[in-house]
């Protein structure tokens, strides 16, 4: 186990104190013990041990050394030890050290791309009439009545004189657009990134304007500031599409129903054909559908990005573009910020998710709350960032193959939208709200994004909550793998080891999809669905191949992916692999093992018996609190001894 911060200080001053074994602290002589006037009540004298004991405890829980005034206090003979001990458990050094623990342990870095299609906006150049160059946003995938631009670009390569093609160069050459078909196919807006007030009718707080004071973490990219001849940007142009404001938009029919000829001649100059109408489009037309979903990007031309655009996010490019000033890394602690780099918009969300797995720890920490909570607790913290991306972000990760499964847009969020204090902005990155109740599917770190993109699938999420929480590895035994066709890697010779354990707790992460925090209710998505069976050619029919798996399959239904190790697990969902895990005499075990180890900075071992049932025994009977746990560590002789660097038996120095 890595050390924290302040242990990394104190092996840096390692050498000093050997220089310094005749002298309390190194760093200052004059700190040693002083003789006492006559008439001065005489403490038993501090040994050097004492000093090291002291010198530690202060690097670890207050991370610095400690000053002449705490030095000349620890001198004084009525210094309470296990009081001053109890002090430093309530300060931000001593929470960020716990959550540094298991930030390290769990790898929720902000090292991830977030960006889901119907949220993402991109940009491009068109030539004005008069040959000016404007900024067009948009989003892929599009729907549009005019087949020439459906699903792409609101202007034609024909119109435009180029092939828009994503993430790669244009093909042809821009050529000047008439300001009748430019008013008609685009709009401006004031969108929510350059406007604090961008819900007002006609907004007017521009940032850094007359929105003069925005949070300091705000930083959008200068070029989403500025026009190409460098003018300021006061309004953004986007197709008429992308800026609809509607909250319900009605799902759309092209009638195109067959692809077309090879030799057919494609409509506008387009390279692709356009979208045919789906099979979810014909069965339901004209019926509503919720803007802010997957589902209304790919069957609806009356769906856009909101009021003020606040259901997208802005990219700089026609690729992977910029958006915002934010870290590389997360920030060592609130006095150590890290320097801002402009990012990419797709890890804007993820590093916020990372920030909310830090705020969830911490609170965690500073309450003292039951430890068992990082995989029960319902609550959690937002900002500004955060609470755009759980109202309407997430949202767009739904529906597609759901769709036939009757769920055209998220039914039973992990994190209900309507538990988001409305009153957070999108620029409101420095304030952080606690929501007490994230609602009834939240299962502590579990279900926080930043767990569930990290461990994209049932296997890993099991894995990870194995490893991290029971402190157990899977390791497979030396057997020789056999050809098999048994599905049922509980069963299958050579796999059963690890498996028999590891799909059971798989199946607990069955209801959330792979790579997505979207929920699948059982009311729609049963672990074994009858109307998802096998047809004569041993395939599953409809869009039950996405969710549900044709190895666990027969003419009667299928079951759901991941569910098969436990369907009763499956239905249990992560609510019920926190209450599993946290139930288990290993959970303890586990906690006071990771936490010892950090603070002894090296590994238990087995000499380390007595001490850590000692703790365990304690930490249980605080209802899993920390601060019982790491105050009975460091009060501990293996403590002072760990730390110890001048501990030779030869040496004189122990009392």
């Amino acid at each position: 186990m890595s050390r924290s911060r302040g242990n990394v200080f104190a092996s840096l001053l390692v050498s000093i104190v050997v220089l310094a074994v005749s002298v309390p602290f190194a760093l200052d002589a004059r700190s040693a013990p002083s003789a006492k006037a006559p008439d001065t009540p005489v403490a038993k004298p501090r040994t050097l041990d004492d000093y090291r004991h002291f010198r530690i405890a202060s690097i670890d829980l207050l991370g610095r050394m400690p000053t002449r005034d705490e030095i000349a206090a620890f001198e004084r003979p009525n210094f309470d030890f296990d009081k001053w001990i109890d002090g430093r458990l309530r300060g931000p050094t001593y929470v960020e050290r716990l959550t540094r623990i298991y930030m390290d342990l769990l790898r929720l870095e902000p090292n991830l791309n977030f960006s889901p299609a119907p949220a993402q906006l991109y940009r491009h150049e068109v030539l004005e009439a008069d040959g000016t160059k404007t900024l067009v946003y948009y989003r892929r995938t599009q729907r549009r009545e005019a087949a020439a631009v459906d699903g792409e670009f609101c202007f034609s390569p024909d119109e435009m004189g180029v092939v828009v093609r994503p993430n790669a160069p244009d093909v042809g050459t821009l050529k000047p657009i008439s300001k009748k078909l430019l008013d008609e196919r685009t709009v401006l807006v004031r969108p929510w990134w350059l406007y604090r007030d961008y819900k007002s009718a006609q907004p007017t707080q521009r940032y850094m304007a007359e929105w003069s004071n925005p949070d300091v973490q705000y930083k959008p990219v200068e070029s989403l500031l500025s026009e190409p001849d460098g003018k300021p940007t006061t309004a953004i142009r986007i197709c008429r599409e992308e800026a609809s404001t509607s909250e319900l938009g009605h799902v759309y029919t092209s009638g195109r129903t067959k692809a077309p000829g090879r030799d057919d001649k494609l409509p506008g100059g387009r390279t692709s054909p356009p979208p045919l109408d789906k099979p979810f489009a014909l069965q339901h037309k004209g019926e509503r559908v919720s803007c802010d979903t997957r589902a209304a990007l790919e069957n609806a031309v009356d769906c856009g990005c909101g009021v003020g655009l606040e259901r997208c996010i802005p990219n700089d490019g026609n690729g992977e573009g910029n958006a915002f000033y934010f870290p590389n890394k997360m920030p060592l602690g609130p006095g150590f910020p890290l320097d801002l780099a402009k990012q990419r918009a797709e890890r804007w969300y993820p590093y916020w998710w990372s920030r909310e797995a830090v705020h969830f720890l911490d609170d965690l920490f500073d309450e003292d709350r039951d430890f068992r909570q990082i995989l029960t607790g319902r609550q959690s913290f937002v900002n500004g960032p955060l609470a755009q991306f759980y109202r309407t972000i997430q949202r767009t990760n739904c529906c597609g193959p759901e769709t036939s499964f009757g769920m055209n847009e998220e039914l039973s969020p992990l994190f209900d939208p309507k538990n988001v204090p409305a009153d957070l902005m999108p620029h409101d990155v420095d304030t952080w709200r606690l929501v007490s109740d994230r609602g009834p599917h939240a299962a502590g770190i579990l279900t926080t994004p930043m767990f569930l993109q990290k461990y994209a699938t049932a296997r890993a999420r099991a894995a990870v909550l194995y490893n991290a929480f029971l402190c157990k590895s899977f390791v497979a035994e030396n057997a020789q793998l056999t050809p098999s066709t048994e599905p049922n890697l509980m069963k299958r010779p050579g796999c059963q080891t690890c498996h028999a354990t590891l799909e059971p707790l798989a199946a607990y992460f069955a209801r959330v999809e792979p790579s997505s925090s979207v929920f699948l209710p059982a009311t729609n998505f049963p672990a074994i669905n009858s109307a998802c069976r096998k047809d004569k050619n041993g395939k599953l029919n409809g869009n039950c191949n996405a969710l549900y798996d044709v190895a666990f399959a027969d003419d009667k239904g299928a079951t759901l992916r991941s569910a098969y190790g436990s369907i009763s697990n499956a239905d249990a969902e992560p609510v019920g692999a926190g209450r599993a895990v946290t139930q288990m005499p290993e959970f303890a075990e586990c906690a006071v093992q990771r936490v010892t180890s950090s603070f002894l900075g090296r590994p238990t071992s087995p000499d380390d018996a007595a001490l850590l049932a000692s703790l365990q025994k304690d930490f249980v009977a605080s209802g899993y609190r920390m601060r019982a746990l790491v105050r009975g560590i460091v009060r501990s002789r293996e403590y002072r001894d760990a730390n110890n660097v001048g501990s030779a038996p030869d040496a004189g120095d122990k009392p």
